[in-house]
Parts: structure tokens; C-alpha cells; sequence
């Protein structure tokens, strides 16, 4: 990372500019949207399109910032990085941690089946 430092220019011309920033964009959409449509279903593979979409807003903000301009440029990719990109992205981490955490896979002794209703039933009667 110090040798990149010292050896990649400041500023540089960029073409296809627009198109990286409307990928990355479309990207984050359809993160958010699988992400949306995962939790619906209330299918465990959220976590994954959450994990994804929330470096991806990471990511977003961090190159909003430090590229744009100075002044009222600047303000605004800050304003959208604290008020929507890293809130955004903050959710999405807590939605993959809260999916993605270990299941108990404690054994249990033989013959017995804990936590089946009908085991809990017949205990009580």
C-alpha cells in the first residue's frame, strides 16, 4: 500500500467514468432489492446479499467523498454518505450478523427429542 501511495498520481483522466458510477449504483439497487426480497420470504440467505450490499455502500460512500469536488460538491457526497450510504450499510451489517450467526448444535442425549412439541406435550401431561 506504500509503494501505491507514493506511485499513483493524484488526479488522472478516467473514461467510462459515468458507466462505473451507474454500475456500482445498479448494483447497490439490486443488493438492496435481493436483500429486500430475501427478508420477505424470510429466507436465511439474506445475510449474504445484506454482507454484500453494505460493502458495496461502504465502498460507495468512501469514493463519493474522496472524489468529488471541493465546496457544494463535496458537501452533498458527505450529506449522502452520513445521512443514507453508511446507515444503509450499517443495517445491512447488523441483518448479516443476526443472519449469519451460528445455530446451537448442541447433541442431544439419545431417545430424547428437545424442543418437538410433542415431546414438551407429553412432559406436561
Amino acid at each position: 500500500m506504500f509503494v501505491l501511495a507514493r506511485a499513483l498520481p493524484s488526479s488522472t483522466h478516467v473514461s467510462n467514468w459515468s458507466a462505473a458510477w451507474v454500475g456500482l449504483d445498479a448494483l447497490i439497487a439490486a443488493g438492496l432489492l435481493g436483500t429486500g426480497a430475501l427478508l420477505a420470504r424470510r429466507d436465511p440467505r439474506h445475510g449474504l446479499t445484506a454482507a454484500a450490499t453494505g460493502a458495496l455502500l461502504a465502498m460507495d460512500a468512501w469514493f463519493d467523498v474522496l472524489t468529488s469536488g471541493p465546496g457544494a460538491e463535496r458537501a452533498l457526497a458527505v450529506a449522502m454518505a452520513a445521512g443514507l450510504e453508511l446507515p444503509l450499510a450499517c443495517a445491512c451489517a447488523v441483518l448479516a450478523a443476526r443472519a449469519l450467526r451460528p445455530v446451537s448444535t448442541a447433541p442431544q442425549p439419545a431417545g430424547t427429542d428437545e424442543g418437538h412439541p410433542a415431546a414438551a406435550n407429553a412432559r406436561r401431561a
